[in-house]
């Protein structure tokens, strides 16, 4: 089974996959934001760094996919393939941040891939409001996430929204966690477990 945990910057994907791993005994993928070559130079200079971030994570991704389909195992992965093709980089051309011919290279490559890979069986989605992302983002610390405006994440959030809204590769689940606390309050985390249960269940 393949259970995919998708969201805006800073709503919580890395903390709820920890979780739902520890509790179901699920194997987890995490996004690579450690030993990514780029994150910091593209916070500096989007423009510039916007093509070759795009293409990091999709590299990465695809791996992260075909490694997930040979395993046979249940795993759950932070953050999806989808997300980048249909949030990160349209909004990045759509801010002027990467050029016609950079996106159009992008959009035929990851058509290409889409096409060999399967999604996942369940796809949960972390809705967020701004404040909260703004909230959790300092929280958490990171030096290259500073220069982050609320103008970006406000368009990713809309078009998070719209992606979701069409969305029918596979089962989802839409959790608001602006109102939930599942790190300290293991109520709220027993909440989303019950949610999971039940998708789960239906899809057997």
């Amino acid at each position: 089974m393949h259970i995919a945990v998708a969201g805006n910057i800073g709503a919580g994907k890395t903390t709820l996959t920890k979780l739902l791993s520890n509790h179901y005994k699920w194997e987890a993928h995490f996004e690579d934001v450690v030993d990514n070559p780029y994150l910091d130079d593209f916070y500096t200079q989007m423009a510039r760094w916007s093509f070759n971030l795009q293409i990091y994570f999709l590299n990465h991704r695809y791996r992260q996919i075909l490694k997930i389909r040979k395993s046979g195992k249940s795993i759950i992965q932070d953050r999806t393939i989808y997300e980048d093709a249909y949030i990160f980089a349209p909004n990045l051309h759509a801010m002027g941040l990467m050029t016609n011919r950079d996106f159009n290279n992008y959009s035929s490559l990851f058509e290409l891939m889409e096409s060999l890979v399967e999604p996942p069986d369940l796809l949960i989605y972390l809705r967020s409001s701004i404040p909260n992302l703004v909230k959790q983002i300092h929280k958490r610390g990171r030096d290259y996430e500073n220069t982050i405006s609320i103008d970006y994440l406000s368009r990713l959030n809309e078009r998070y929204e719209a992606w979701v809204h069409g969305y029918e590769k596979s089962n989802l689940l839409v959790i608001d966690v602006d109102e939930l606390d599942f790190v300290d309050k293991p109520e709220d985390l027993g909440l989303i477990i019950n949610r999971i249960d039940a998708e789960i269940n239906g899809l057997f």
